[in-house]
């Protein structure tokens, strides 16, 4: 059977970008195959949290996903720090993934910027942790988008070395699932720039939590250029912001960027605009509604994570016991 594993970090509020490129495809590909859905809070840390809102942010991403309409009884949910096997599976990878393979991982270069001397080793290590949350539990696809193809690539070469080490037909080679369109939302006040919950200007990004009126603010000031709509995908060409909110429109109402273009061509940014409000407004606002709910009673989102991380471990202890006999690690008595 079919496996679909993909982790979210809790950093931050999710926002119309994570939405778009990520839970609504989980949404819909829980119908259709077995799937593992993550908060991977150990990832998070390779970057100094404050603890309390660490606790906040797992939460509120948790919370983001079941009010998207992830189902936890269809699937699993869970916090992945509540299964040890992920960081146990990981060293098991460090000791297998050669520090050249890590070595040519951008993110790495990206996030550590110019100061990598005093970069976490978490921080250069994290895509042999991501190898092990994806192959724990032997998955056999993985949502990406394009940053995250190589990470991936790494899973496998990983994968394949750790069964050609010891001779074994272990793990799976686990296969990309490519997202379609929405899956690269820009900033609303940048058109080059991707939507990022770290982003220090809350007008870039639409957030999960927003309400309808900081929804239309946020639209109503996204950058523009003076030239009315296009009529064709020809006539975004240099025009990265326009390009942005009519991939956005498409991807909230279902249809092709040239469905969309054809609808509004020619038509000013601030009817667009309206309308463009009017439709996110109508897919965001009940899902902002239903995230308040779960957050005034963490005792039952907490639960429902619980129960989550008890059903991951169930899959990955067998296989993590595999594994250590692979290796040639002792039983404990």
């Amino acid at each position: 059977m079919n496996r679909i594993f993909s982790g979210i970090q809790p950093t931050g509020n999710l926002h119309l970008g994570n939405y778009l490129g990520a839970v609504r495809n989980w949404v819909r590909m829980q119908h259709e195959v077995e799937c593992i859905f993550c908060m991977v809070d150990l990832h998070a840390i390779t970057v100094w949290q404050d603890p309390a809102d660490l606790r906040r942010s797992t939460r509120e991403v948790a919370a983001a996903m079941l009010a998207a309409g992830v189902d936890p009884k269809k699937n699993i949910v869970f916090v992945q720090s509540q299964n040890p096997n992920h960081a146990e599976l990981a060293w098991i990878f460090n000791c297998v993934a050669r520090i050249g393979w890590l070595n040519r991982m951008t993110q790495f270069k990206e996030k550590a910027g110019k100061d990598r001397e005093n970069a976490s080793v978490g921080l250069y290590a994290y895509p042999n942790l991501m190898s092990a949350d994806i192959l724990a539990y032997k998955a056999t696809h993985v949502p990406v988008g394009e940053d995250q193809k190589q990470h991936l690539e790494l899973a496998r070469d990983t994968a394949q070395k750790f069964n050609n080490d010891f001779g074994v037909e272990f793990f799976p080679l686990p296969e990309p699932v490519i997202q379609g369109a929405g899956a690269r939302v820009m900033s609303l006040r940048d058109g080059t720039k991707k939507m990022s919950k770290s982003d220090e200007s809350e007008y870039s990004r639409i957030n999960l939590t927003d309400d309808a009126d900081a929804i239309a603010l946020k639209f109503r000031k996204a950058k523009t250029d003076l030239f009315p709509l296009p009529d064709d995908a020809s006539g975004l060409e240099g025009r990265p912001e326009a390009a942005n909110l009519l991939g956005i429109f498409a991807a909230l109402s279902d249809q092709t960027r040239d469905e969309a273009i054809a609808r509004f061509a020619g038509q000013s940014f601030s009817d667009f605009k309206k309308e463009l409000t009017d439709l996110a407004v109508s897919v965001l606002a009940p899902i902002s509604a239903e995230m308040k709910r779960y957050l005034e009673d963490t005792a039952q989102l907490d639960a429902i994570l619980s129960e989550g991380a008890h059903r991951a471990r169930a899959i990955t202890t067998p296989i993590m016991a595999e594994v250590q006999e692979i290796v040639g690690f002792l039983k404990a008595q």
